[in-house]
């Protein structure tokens, strides 16, 4: 697996611009990006944050190898010796804030800010959003599953179908934090601790004279962990009963078969009638898992039809985010270093919602004392108080200001947390079942709508007035001396 020596595992551009800085003598200038995405991933109400232990081990040990350096010079741009030499030397002396894992999270709200100089602010860019994109997006997809299976078992099945092993592992590891209960991911198992699962392939079945062989020789080998695979040949006619001889037999050894699985066909009958087969066999104990390109839409429909699945395995559709298969994070300078002193910046776009929000900021989820609810998410900057003196906050839309509301009594929870400061880990990484706990008390915060699978509620994502007032200025700002230069021209 990618742990070490990624300091290349960015794009070229980034490398370029450092060495651009450094010839300009500008890599020391100070800088301050922020991580965060436009639009929820799936149609979904909230997204689940994931990533944030692969970046804090990428920056710990983020450097570059005498094999980088020796590459980099080999480059068409010819990069000067000095600034290899000092890319030698480079370590991260930057500050981190970044949310918890397994928080809900909105768009246009800072995940990760990252400060420190812009030759180091820069080259992490690319290492950032890969892993905050692609963990957020699959743990956002396995709490999507979760929300229509809220009281089922769900198993991590997707490894082989995964882009790469890295992929396959750390979203075993997504998946977990947002719900599921087990992976049939080995490594997965070995690094973070996730509990495995696994029952047997067709080509169990196959090998053997006969089904009833092959299941009875599984369940001698492993009597305490059988759960069969019934549609080898004929799910009902063959499978099923002979699942239920094995079963018999190791009933006879006081021992209780965990399972059957299905795998192909009509789900919902099949279970419903194997259920049925097995309960008249005196088998009720005996669970029904299911798996064949499942995803929240399939759980839900298989739901409504009444089938009576216990446990889903889920493969394809959640590892690799089938139905939207990236998050599309992005990763912008909100705050750069003019003649020592700090400057907001912005970025302009034709496309309104490409508009970047100014200013190093702060995220604070507004929750009502009486309730215990999540309202509001809140930005604004450091220097502003939270709560304000008046004890009231005003909360408007950003893209309808004329939208209002006054809120009174509520805590101010803030959520951006202190990772690095001054390129020293400062944040005890909590483990995976905390980060679980987490997830799950963050769940409870929210009312059903905004977590609904269809058609959810809008959370309310607003910015300070002096946030907006901010933005307003520097687009104005923007807009007079463009144009001025029109009519100069």
């Amino acid at each position: 697996m990618l742990t070490a020596g990624l300091a290349l595992h960015t794009d070229k551009y980034q490398i370029n611009m450092m060495y651009a800085h450094w010839i300009n003598g500008s890599h020391h200038t100070k800088a301050v990006f922020e991580a965060y995405f436009r639009k929820l991933p799936f149609g979904n109400g909230y997204a689940v944050f994931a990533g944030l232990e692969r970046i804090v081990n990428y920056i710990e040990n983020l450097h570059f190898t005498e094999d980088n350096i020796a590459y980099l010079a080999k480059q068409e741009e010819n990069y000067d010796q000095a600034f290899l030499e000092e890319l030698r030397g480079f370590r991260f002396r930057g500050n981190i804030h970044a949310m918890k894992e397994g928080a809900l999270v909105f768009p246009n709200e800072p995940l990760i800010r990252v400060e420190g100089t812009i030759f180091e602010t820069q080259l992490v860019e690319t290492a950032i959003l890969n892993f905050m994109n692609f963990q957020t997006l699959i743990a956002t997809k396995a709490s999507r599953i979760r929300q229509v299976a809220p009281n089922d078992i769900l198993l991590e099945f997707g490894t082989r179908r995964a882009q790469e092993a890295d992929a396959a592992v750390w979203g075993a590891r997504a998946a977990y934090i947002a719900g599921f209960h087990a992976t049939s991911n080995m490594l997965a198992g070995e690094m973070f601790g996730i509990p495995t699962k696994g029952t047997h392939a067709h080509s169990w079945v196959q090998t053997f004279h006969n089904e009833q062989e092959a299941f009875d020789i599984f369940a001698k080998v492993m009597p305490d962990q059988v759960t069969l695979l019934v549609d080898t040949f004929d799910t009902l006619e063959s499978g099923v009963p002979h699942a239920i001889n094995t079963a018999k037999k190791l009933e006879a050894q006081g021992k209780r078969m965990n399972a059957i699985r299905l795998d192909s066909g009509d789900l919902a009958y099949l279970s419903i009638q194997a259920r049925k087969m097995l309960d008249d066999a005196g088998l009720d104990y005996v669970k029904i898992v299911a798996s064949n390109d499942l995803d929240e839409g399939t759980i839900l429909d298989l739901k409504a039809q009444g089938a009576r699945i216990d446990t889903w395995g889920v493969g394809t559709q959640l590892i690799t985010a089938a139905d939207q298969p990236a998050l599309g994070g992005v990763y912008k300078l909100v705050e750069r270093e003019v003649d020592g002193v700090m400057v907001p910046t912005i970025k302009i776009s034709g496309n309104p919602e490409k508009v970047s929000t100014p200013g190093k900021k702060n995220v604070f989820r507004i929750v009502s004392k009486g309730s215990g609810k999540a309202i509001a998410d809140y930005i604004s900057f450091p220097e502003e108080k939270m709560p304000p003196d008046s004890g009231k906050l005003k909360l408007f839309n950003p893209l309808h200001p004329y939208m209002r509301k006054n809120v009174r009594d509520f805590e101010a929870v803030s959520m951006l947390e202190p990772i690095y400061e001054n390129g020293e880990l400062v944040y005890q990484l909590p483990t995976l079942q905390e980060i679980r706990e987490y997830h799950n008390l963050q769940l409870k915060q929210f009312w059903p709508e905004y977590l609904r699978k269809l058609n959810p509620e809008i959370y309310r994502v607003n910015l300070s007035e002096k946030v907006w007032d901010m933005k307003q200025k520097l687009i104005a700002d923007y807009l007079e001396e463009h144009q001025g230069e029109s009519s100069e021209e």
